[in-house]
């Protein structure tokens, strides 16, 4: 683990719950380490924008069985598309390759 993911990663750990905001903590991290933190812990709750909070996971593995993994793109401070992961959601009608 990298010094600055080390440091980065304290920081979240050390906010409390209740005043975390993981969009805001994800904006802080550079996009290396951002990826390297959802790498590192398999998955994170994201909360984009104030919306409800979604599971970013780093492979397809951490998806339930019938799931498929949408890659994520989320802002950082050095990438406003940042890949840091994937979300695992249930497939939808148009998803099936006919």
């Amino acid at each position: 683990m990298t010094r600055r993911l080390a440091l980065a990663l304290c920081a979240v750990l050390a906010t409390p719950a209740d005043a975390q905001s993981p969009l805001t903590s994800l904006q802080r991290m550079t996009c290396a380490d951002a990826m390297a933190l959802v790498k590192a812990k398999g998955s994170i709750l994201f909360g984009p924008g104030g919306g409800p909070a979604e599971r970013l996971v780093r492979d397809r593995g951490q998806c339930n069985l019938t799931e498929i993994a949408d890659l994520r793109f989320v802002p950082t401070r050095d990438n406003p598309e940042c890949p840091i992961g994937y979300r695992c959601r249930e497939p939808e009608f148009g998803d099936w390759d006919w």
